[in-house]
């Protein structure tokens, strides 16, 4: 009875008397159970695509709070790795890439339809969890926006302006736009498959969203999102789609319309008087606790908690976090987040 799910109640527009409520990256580096899994696994990329182990982490947390969502355990990253790019992380510092700069470096690329050879376990821990989560747990799938994904691409690694990847916007926008065309042709085909391998709603994260500005917001982080949703929602009629352009501010008005998406996430430069106000008339919103909420606990967490519940009430609500949960995050303050969105 896949319409009783809470999410999907909230993502098909439906006020319900308490929000549901999942966490990004709530399969993590804060659960004892996650790191213990991980160190089984050896390293973090042999996790992601070890389909047994994957399917044991994005469990835990369920076991754990027992969460309305399980959100698919992977990386945004392994896109680019399937197009052929070099992928590697170093531990402390993160996600390292092989570079695309120039016309030859993209031709390097492999062509779409050759993802799915490097992502095929990716598609199969979705499977393991369509069978394996409780019947009250809804399924998320997600990939990264192209914009997002492209910043990594273009510099190799994280950056805390995206800068490379703007210069390449400057300097060669044949090669930029291509980057941006192949990513959103591969996002299609890597959603489609995680919705046919039984996801029951995917979402698409664009965590640098808010260093576009003006058109090149529209043209970069909104047109990639409309058409993948466009596609999806034409291939497999009825996925909910999530969109969440990080940082978007005032671009989050009207997302929902513009984008096609059935949620949009927000982040916590925001809040939620004001996403109330101009983002929640369009439809079911997502958000926004501060992560370091789930460091520090105590009564802030309480006291924002129930006004982000307070604020969003009146309409359809995802209860989340404004950015995912840290390494640093208390287990037991995700515990206190969960019983005061409850009422507990």
């Amino acid at each position: 009875m896949p319409a009783q799910k809470t999410i999907l109640r909230a993502l098909s527009g439906e006020t319900l008397p308490t929000p549901p409520i999942w966490m990004m990256r709530q399969a993590g580096r804060y659960l004892p159970e996650y790191r213990a899994t991980r160190a089984q696994a050896g390293d973090f990329l042999s996790l992601c695509y070890n389909s047994d182990l994957a399917t044991e982490v994005t469990l835990q947390p369920i076991r754990r709070y027992g969460f309305d969502a399980a959100i698919l355990f992977a990386d945004i990253l392994l896109l680019p790795q399937a197009l052929g790019a070099d992928l590697w992380f170093v531990t402390g510092e993160g996600p390292r890439l092989s570079t695309i700069t120039d016309q030859a470096g993209f031709d390097k690329l492999k062509p779409v339809e050759d993802i799915h050879e490097t992502l095929n376990p990716i598609y199969q821990t979705v499977r393991n969890l369509a069978g394996e989560l409780p019947k009250d747990v809804t399924l998320i799938g997600f990939a990264g926006a192209p914009w997002t994904v492209a910043t990594y691409m273009i510099a190799g690694k994280g950056t805390p302006d995206q800068g490379p990847a703007h210069a390449l916007k400057a300097e060669n926008k044949p090669v930029f736009e291509a980057i941006i065309d192949r990513l959103t042709e591969g996002t299609i085909e890597y959603l489609s498959c995680q919705i046919e391998a039984g996801a029951e709603v995917v979402k698409i994260f664009d965590s640098w969203a808010g260093s576009l500005k003006g058109e090149d917001f529209d043209r970069y982080a909104l047109a990639p999102t409309k058409r993948i949703i466009a596609e999806l929602k034409a291939r497999h009629p009825g996925i909910p789609v999530i969109a969440f352009p990080r940082q978007a501010g005032d671009k989050y008005i009207g997302f929902h319309e513009k984008s096609g998406a059935d949620c949009v996430a927000v982040d916590d430069s925001v809040t939620a008087a004001w996403v109330a106000e101009h983002v929640q008339p369009d439809g079911c919103v997502q958000g926004n606790l501060k992560s370091s909420h789930m460091v520090t606990g105590g009564d802030d967490l309480v006291r924002e908690t129930r006004t982000i519940v307070e604020a969003l009430k009146n309409g359809p609500h995802i209860f989340n976090l404004g950015h995912g949960i840290t390494p640093d995050a208390d287990p037991e303050n995700v515990q206190l987040m969960i019983d005061t969105v409850r009422g507990a």
